[in-house]
Formats: C-alpha cells, structure tokens, sequence
C-alpha cells in the first residue's frame, strides 16, 4: 500500500525523525490488527492519540499510555496540531536555531575588521574571529549571517 518494505520504511522514518521512541508500548488497537496502522510513524500514532482525546472523548493519561507517549507529549502534540496542523506533528530539526556563535561581540570584530579592510573573504574574517576571540565560526556560516544582516538592513 505505501511502496515501502518494511525495513526501508522504518529507515525512511529513521532518517526523518519520525520514528516512534517505543513503538512496542503502542497498544491502541487500532495498531494492533490493521497494517494501515503503523505503530512505529510516530506522526500517525500522534495523529490518532489526539483523535482518540477528542472525538472518541478518551481522557489524555489513557490516550497518551495507550499510545505509548507521555501526556507532556500528549499537550505538545495538541499545541503543534492546532498551530500548523498535519504538519505540526512533524518532528522539528535538532541543533541550534540560529547562529549562536556569531554573538554581538564576535559580529562587532567583524564590523571592525571589515571597516579596516573591506576586501576581507569570510574564511579571512573566520581566522581572524578564531585567533582574536577565540571562536571558530565556519565561514560559510559568517557568510550567511553578512549576507542576512546585509537584507534586513536594505529592507
């Protein structure tokens, strides 16, 4: 029905992040018999636990067991749904939502460095960043972030 074998589709789920933490404590029945049901897509096991809560009025502790998940994921779960729908139970990208070595302090170096020698590449400026300061900042992320500043301030 879905084109995958079992084993690749657990690897494609694996490589998405969607692969349920503990798929063996699903004991919904619902993912016991159908094979539609696959108790190791965390999106669908979310899906159905918050449908269970709210059309078949089932209490969050005993959804969220039944679906082997905490109530804490049962709420995240609901909170993620009514924000951005289906989407929403996707499981976000790990690591660091921003630029989070390129402080103010590294990026006024920058800005002082640049004023002195406008033809400065980024990999120039990363050497100078992590001799100085003693940060290291890929200079494709340096890159990234001039090349951000730059949009926001012709905006």
């Amino acid at each position: 029905m879905s084109g995958f074998s079992g084993d690749s589709k657990q690897q494609h789920l694996a490589r998405r992040r969607a692969l349920h933490p503990s798929p063996d404590n699903v004991t919904d029945p619902l993912f016991q018999d159908d094979p539609f049901f696959d108790r190791r897509d965390v999106v669908q096991v979310k899906y159905e636990m918050l449908r269970r809560v709210r059309v078949d009025r089932r209490s969050v502790s005993g959804a969220a067991a039944a679906f082997g998940l905490s109530r804490p994921t049962y709420y995240e779960a609901r909170a993620a749904f009514e924000r951005a729908g289906l989407p929403g139970l996707l499981p976000a990208k790990k690591g660091p939502r921003r630029a989070h070595k390129l402080s103010d302090r590294v990026m006024t170096f920058v800005d002082e460095q640049r004023e002195a020698e406008p033809a400065l590449t980024s990999a120039s400026l990363a050497k100078r960043i992590r001799t100085h300061v003693g940060v290291t900042v890929h200079p494709r992320s340096l890159a990234r972030a001039l090349e951000r500043r730059a949009k926001k301030n012709s905006s």
